[in-house]
């Protein structure tokens, strides 16, 4: 089954007992059983429901994995995979990460006894020296947020089979339609199903996807345990999200290419930060392991400071200043102020977030009237 499909039918069939074609809405926190411990696949909704059932299927039909599980946040999803950790254990990331992830790494596990090494991943080098006999998970993003790094996933999760280390690759930037991590070796895909799955900016939410026997052990028992799973119409939204996430996708992907281009050229513009050029350092994987460029990008202003960032941002009206991406309406952000205000500023500028650093999401409206929209911004500043 082709990509495209799968958005429609991976895991689906109509509703048993009415035919409905798309998964009702199974608003109910508990189920009748027959006799005690006797049922008919559900006891209480925290544990399982029909429409978030339905979801996990889909999400492991487009990841190519066995199990998949929903959560009422991507971050409780990152949540869920920490708690497989103990004191003691060490995780090594990438030193330009989202900075949400960065929070609950280093405010909430790290005081736990968990160690955490932040190095560039595209350089093997610094990913062996930081490996250890304690390092039990290496967390990847590629893209990177919000720099569009691309990291090898193959060659990484390579190099962690061999010493058996869990490799997690946070997928949310890319999305199934354009990189399927577990295809390239890694262990476990986790996603923000808030943004290009949901796609719409109107429902939050995150999920796990492997075919790791610990992993799968582990998050059937998180959800038990600890609980942090969507609301069956959060379920309802994302599966009704997915069905058009090719077409989103393919429609993002063209305008920020075009973006890419203008951005380029502009003389108030010193750099952009895009894989689809060809002199992007991380061009060559990008083709190798996405299926197009993705519709993020991020860029710095000639004059790089904050106040002109801030200017700049003031002053568009079709790109809306929001935290968060994926939705079909285009976002604006500024990194330093927003997303990334929990990194500490010597870190972010070590690893090349600058005070003017800008990160676009496009979506799908019409790409002139988008790059008028940032014209429009330059002459205001």
């Amino acid at each position: 089954m082709k990509f495209n499909t799968k958005t429609i039918h991976a895991g689906q069939r109509p509703e048993e007992t009415s035919g409905a074609v798309m998964p009702p809405v199974f608003q109910t926190s508990t189920y009748a059983q027959e006799s005690p411990g006797v049922h008919k696949g559900h006891e209480y909704a925290r544990v399982t429901n029909p429409t978030r059932e339905a979801l996990e299927k889909l999400l492991a039909g487009l990841e190519d994995a066995t199990d998949c599980a929903a959560y009422a946040s991507g971050m409780a999803a990152m949540d869920t995979m920490m708690k497989m950790l103990r004191p003691g254990d060490e995780v090594v990331s990438t030193n330009d990460l989202y900075g949400g992830s960065y929070r609950l790494f280093t405010q909430v596990y790290a005081p736990f006894g968990i160690k955490f090494h932040f190095v560039d991943l595209r350089d093997l080098a610094q990913l062996e020296a930081a490996v250890n006999q304690n390092t039990k998970m290496i967390w990847i993003e590629s893209p990177t947020n919000p720099l569009l790094n691309i990291v090898d996933i193959n060659a990484i999760t390579t190099f962690a089979r061999t010493r058996k280390i869990l490799t997690v690759v946070d997928n949310t930037f890319a999305s199934p339609y354009l990189q399927q991590p577990l295809n390239l070796g890694a262990d476990v895909v986790v996603h923000s199903t808030t943004k290009y799955l949901g796609g719409h900016s109107d429902v939050i939410g995150g999920a796990i996807c492997t075919s790791h026997p610990a992993v799968i052990e582990n998050m059937r028992f998180q959800t038990k345990a600890s609980g942090a799973v969507p609301g069956p119409m959060d379920c309802y939204l994302t599966l009704r999200g997915i069905k058009t996430l090719a077409v989103r996708m393919q429609r993002a992907c063209e305008n920020t290419l075009a973006i890419a281009h203008y951005l380029r050229s502009h003389k108030g513009v010193l750099k952009v930060n895009y894989p689809g050029f060809s002199d992007h350092p991380g061009h060559e994987i990008a083709k190798r392991q996405m299926k197009d460029f993705g519709a993020m990008l991020s860029f710095t202003l000639r004059d790089d400071s904050v106040e002109t960032a801030h200017k700049f941002m003031s002053n568009t009206h079709i790109f809306t200043l929001a935290e968060s991406l994926g939705g079909v309406e285009s976002l604006i952000s500024h990194p330093v102020s927003m997303t990334h205000g929990s990194i500490p500023r010597e870190v972010r500028l070590k690893s090349g977030l600058n005070d003017s650093l800008i990160r676009l999401s496009v979506g799908i409206e019409d790409v002139d009237d988008l790059i008028a929209d940032l014209d429009l911004a330059f002459r205001k500043i």
